[in-house]
């Protein structure tokens, strides 16, 4: 048995690679995503290390070419979650008194191989499956989902190190210890990096874990499970079970062994499972932890000294890579009255320059939106802005689905503060604009912390100190990741924990020790060197 004091690596960020034109991973890159394109792919459900095919299966397709099929996926019914449920029960007890060096080890070699072998295979499939670009599934599928194998190890270490005082009479020590039950792990179609995560945080800490990948998103799921796997994930410690919400996640949610969820995607599904598991709660083995991280109405807030360059680059990352469908994504903007005629041109030239597109092409900027539904709901605001009188396309507005689902990057601008582009979450690249009279800075920064019910990004782009102090103070709760003179996109594992509140979710930090406390339940162990041999007290003495 190892006796030695494990030491976890001391992490640092990946570095991410440029894909410039002549580069060795722009080449490997291009010839991994001609044989994707040319390899359709069987994906199985995975059940305590198991390929299992339902025979029910559904298309992967590329959302920027629908024409373009990627392969099959089984889709799991009930029957399935609940042997998922009982490999999952069979693999905790070996599993949760595995070493924790041990079960560290499995994620940093799972880092190790994503950063090598496997780094262009997951690109890829990220890129086709989800119509992200080269760069955008660079820092996504490589980048951050290794940052999280390698700083939880790290994380996890913090976590046990949290000790408690002795005396000189008794050792005090505390128990980490996995949930009782099993961990939900219901992940998103916009990052890969999440849906690696979700199901392997709670891993990391000792519980197993039955993982509901997005729908639209099963490709790159699949090829976390094969690293995983090659990594040393032992069979039944998380269990694969793609297949639609409604059918997949009630027999999770009902069963009495269900000690957790993990989850990222709409707060109107978060807030159907939390009153899921909420409407008879008594009917569980304990209560469920419950983590999620939902949607955003992110802002960018520009006061009258801005950099307009960084400004104007801010707004146009943050609001339309990835084609606005990032949680943390700019979706409204806030600009002094004095400083807007110039703004507004600087953003028309450079929106006009933006390239939309196939992926594969890495000249383009944009991709598609993930499926014909986002579609529909994107176009159906753009057709609203168009019929409002309190706001103006000034940008973009078209929508165009013969081939794949492409939405135009879109610059509105909003005579009403409140009005239902400003408040909403959009999901797309629409950006809304709302002008405000440089005097009442106080004021509009007020309407921004109360206009939207979300709170998870934001944003202040100001060179006076005075501003910037004046808005980390008013907007200090509109944003649980906050920026200065930055978009409010792109936080990284161990620099920048990310989560919101109010409707944007529980704020349990990802990418932090915060995340991971959530999956153990603590148990204090006082140990008494010589404990008492008489009940008796001495102030109960005679005189």
């Amino acid at each position: 048995m190892f006796n030695g004091v494990f030491h976890v690596p001391q992490p640092v960020s990946e570095p991410v690679l440029n894909y410039a034109p002549g580069s060795p991973e722009r080449t490997q890159l291009k010839q991994t995503l001609d044989q994707m394109r040319g390899t359709q792919v069987e994906v199985p459900l995975i059940i305590g290390g198991q390929e299992v095919r339902s025979g029910e299966t559904a298309k992967m397709v590329c959302p920027h070419d629908r024409g373009q099929v990627l392969g099959v996926y089984h889709q799991g019914e009930a029957a399935h979650v609940h042997r998922a449920i009982d490999a999952a029960n069979a693999a905790k007890a070996e599993w949760s008194t595995m070493p924790w060096d041990s079960r560290a080890i499995v994620l940093l070699k799972a880092a190790a191989l994503l950063a090598g072998k496997y780094r262009q295979v997951l690109n890829a499939a990220t890129m086709l499956n989800m119509s992200k670009t080269a760069h955008q599934a660079e820092i996504d599928s490589a980048c951050e989902l290794i940052d999280f194998w390698r700083f939880n190890p790290h994380f996890m270490r913090m976590v046990y190190e949290d000790q408690p005082l002795s005396t000189p009479q008794a050792q005090n020590y505390m128990e980490h210890r996995p949930l009782e039950g099993f961990v939900l792990a219901l992940s998103p179609f916009n990052f890969t990096s999440i849906a690696g995560n979700l199901p392997t945080a709670p891993a990391l800490m000792g519980n197993t874990v039955v993982w509901k990948p997005a729908s639209s998103a099963v490709l790159p799921a699949y090829y976390i499970m094969k690293v995983l796997e090659e990594a040393g994930m032992p069979p039944g410690v998380i269990n694969l079970v793609p297949g639609p919400g409604p059918v997949i996640a009630p027999p999770a949610l009902n069963h009495l062994d269900l000690g957790g969820i993990h989850f990222t995607g709409s707060t109107y599904v978060f807030s159907t499972i939390w009153l899921a598991v909420g409407s008879d709660i008594r009917k569980y083995f304990s209560y469920p932890r419950i983590v999620g991280e939902t949607g955003g109405k992110d802002f960018i807030f520009a006061h009258a000294s801005a950099d307009l360059a960084a400004l104007t680059a801010g707004i146009v990352r943050g609001a339309f890579e990835y084609q606005g469908q990032k949680c943390s994504a700019c979706s409204r903007v806030y600009v002094p009255d004095s400083r807007w005629p110039e703004l507004r041109e600087r953003l028309l030239g450079e929106i006009g320059q933006i390239r939309m597109g196939d992926v594969c092409d890495f000249r383009n900027f944009m991709g598609a939106v993930i499926d014909g539904q986002a579609f529909a709901s994107i176009a159906a605001y753009l057709d609203y802005a168009r019929q409002s009188p309190d706001l103006e396309i000034l940008s973009g507005g078209g929508a165009e689905d013969r081939r794949g689902y492409f939405i135009e990057p879109t610059l509105v601008l909003s005579r009403d503060p409140r009005s239902k582009l400003m408040c909403e979450e959009i999901f797309g690249p629409v950006l809304t604009v709302y002008v405000y009279k440089e005097q009442e800075y106080g004021a509009a920064l007020e309407l921004c912390n109360r206009t939207s019910p979300y709170a998870l990004t934001g944003a202040i782009f100001a060179q006076d100190r005075r501003a910037i102090v004046q808005a980390m103070n008013t907007l200090r709760h509109a944003a649980g990741n906050f920026y200065v003179n930055d978009k409010p996109t792109g936080a990284v594992v161990g620099q920048q924990p990310f989560g919101g509140a109010r409707a944007s979710g529980t704020n349990d930090k990802a990418g932090s020790w915060l995340n991971l406390e959530r999956w153990v339940s603590p148990r204090t162990i006082k140990e008494t060197f010589l404990p008492p041999q008489d009940f008796r007290y001495p102030y109960m003495a005679a005189e």
